[in-house]
């Protein structure tokens, strides 16, 4: 009997499942809101330069632009007198005296801290470095919860979000901004660290995809909720604090979270973890299953990973064989243009001039789609094609922005939506196919390295966007050119459908040259000797 199997026998049906999925879930639901926030919290109203002290003396009237529209950055020299001559009269200087903005609808950390103009960077560099901070955060807090347990570090992600969300909400100048969003990011990190790892750990294999469908729609219900917020909410701050008092509430909750099985085993606690899991037998009704179950039950069940944690493996290990360079440069490349693209939609509403909150309920909404379209997908043309389809649409969606003209915003914002459903079809197909590419003695260093190429394309994709300053069209060229490179490298990854999981290197060299041998039907004596595949579980969804 495998420990799934043990613990659909004890206790993986049940009250306790439910109850489980909301703890995790409700958090998530929350989730969405910090990842999303600066498209409000940081979004940039109309504006143009404060008239001098001196205005007063005479009209004062600003040069005007595309569609006859005031320059936001710049002014007249000289009042718009007729007694100058027409040369002087049209020299313009940059806004000396600060800016106008229209706040009519809501202000933000652009009007409060002049992040307009030639400070614009500064506000792509508040989003690059909380981009940041969720990298840092994977790294450390990552290693933190294998030494301490997923359950503590959960609670303490909880509190550094609550605390750091809510200190941002305060923050006198914008560089202390920047560092409460920074440690937001590695709030975040490991929050998604610990609920991957939990959320799993107490339903049997067949259930696995149908609890992370369900923790990936609380992630996509959080999309809609944002949008409501920020409109009844229009003042930043009062958003920020907002949507980062609840993390208080979810770190008591925590509490109510028993701490993973194999991680009390594997450290020694083997104790505690007999107790936790007769605790929750009881409480799904099974009371009589756990009382029957012994401590050396469950550590013959777990004798395999007991025996594969004790080996010592390291980064190096994900280049050892042919096969496996060749499956982490190409999924390094795929997880890096999935969340270098991702991003640059994702936080690129305003760009496309349609009213804000309108279209975040569309990104949002394209989601709920997306990822039933991706397990179907994934489940039948297998996740080799899914992977490559998904990156190359999106990247067309991205290059075909370039041609569209500015005043099309029904076009541009119906390929920018299609393109964001690709990228999110993209992430719920990465994380799956990861985990069934690398075998279980690398799959967890394996799935951190992957993590981190996708959080440095997320943190790239802030900066790249100040490219546009020198032309239009350069960001755009430079996201589509990236998603296309990350398909195209998908290409060259081996199918996995229907295929078992490799435990060692040696067992994914074995089936990659299986794989490359051309079918025969098999001879009637040999027949009864073929052992049938059997279909692989399904992993987290990415949001």
């Amino acid at each position: 009997m495998t420990f799934a199997e043990l613990v659909d026998r004890v206790a993986s049906k049940g009250p306790f499942q439910f109850l489980h999925t909301v703890l995790l879930g409700l958090p998530i639901l929350s989730l969405a809101n910090h990842n999303l926030l600066q498209t409000f919290t940081a979004a940039t109203p109309a504006h143009h330069c404060r008239p001098p002290p001196n205005a007063s003396a005479g009209p004062w009237a600003l040069p005007t632009g595309l569609n006859e529209k005031p320059e936001p950055c710049l002014r007249f020299v000289y009042p718009r007198n007729a007694s100058l001559p027409n040369d002087t009269q049209g020299a313009t200087e940059p806004c000396l005296d600060g800016w106008t903005y229209d706040v009519s609808t809501r202000d933000s950390i652009v009007t409060e801290w002049d992040l307009v103009c030639n400070s614009n960077k500064l506000k792509e560099m508040a989003q690059s470095i909380f981009m940041a901070g969720i990298l840092i955060g994977g790294l450390v807090l990552g290693d933190l919860s294998d030494r301490f347990g997923r359950k503590p570090i959960l609670t303490c992600s909880y509190l550094l979000l609550a605390a750091s969300g809510s200190g941002a909400a305060f923050s006198p100048t914008l560089p202390i901004y920047t560092v409460f969003r920074f440690l937001c990011g590695c709030g975040i990190s490991g929050i998604t660290l610990s609920t991957t790892i939990l959320s799993v750990e107490w339903v049997s294999t067949r259930m696995r995809a149908i609890k992370s469908i369900s923790l990936g729609y609380f992630y996509t219900s959080g999309q809609f909720i944002l949008p409501g917020l920020a409109y009844a909410i229009p003042q930043w701050r009062w958003l920020q604090l907002t949507v980062s008092i609840p993390f208080f509430a979810f770190s008591l909750l925590s509490w109510w979270l028993p701490e993973s099985i194999r991680w009390m085993i594997l450290s020694g606690r083997s104790s505690k973890a007999l107790k936790t899991f007769r605790q929750v037998a009881a409480f799904n009704g099974k009371k009589e299953e756990g009382e029957k179950l012994s401590l050396e039950e469950i550590k013959l069940n777990l004798q395999k990973e007991i025996t594969l944690a004790k080996a010592k493996h390291s980064i190096a290990d994900l280049f050892r064989t042919p096969i496996l360079r060749r499956v982490t440069v190409c999924l390094s490349l795929a997880w890096f243009s999935t969340g270098f693209a991702y991003y640059s939609l994702a936080m690129g509403v305003e760009e496309f001039g349609v009213n804000l909150y309108v279209l975040q309920l569309i990104f949002g909404g394209v989601d709920v789609p997306a990822k039933f379209i991706t397990m179907v997908s994934i489940s039948y043309l297998g996740r080799h094609t899914t992977e490559a389809i998904a990156l190359l649409l999106a990247g067309g969606c991205i290059l075909s922005l370039i041609f569209v003209p500015s005043d099309l915003l029904t076009l541009r914002t119906v390929l920018a939506v299609f393109g964001k459903g690709c990228l999110s079809s993209s992430f719920s197909c990465l994380f799956l196919y990861t985990s069934e590419l690398y075998p279980t003695v690398i799959r967890q260093t394996g799935m951190g390295i992957n993590n981190l190429w996708t959080r440095v394309g997320s943190m790239t994709a802030p900066l790249v966007k100040i490219t546009g300053e020198l032309k239009p069209f350069i960001p755009n060229l430079i996201f589509g050119t990236i998603a296309l490179l990350g398909g195209s490298a998908a290409l060259f990854l081996p199918e996995t459908l229907n295929q078992p999981l490799p435990e060692t290197a040696e067992d994914l060299e074995n089936w990659s040259l299986q794989a490359k041998e051309p079918k025969q039907e098999p001879e009637a004596e040999n027949a009864s000797q073929r052992i049938p595949l059997q279909p692989c579980e399904l992993g987290l969804g990415p949001n």
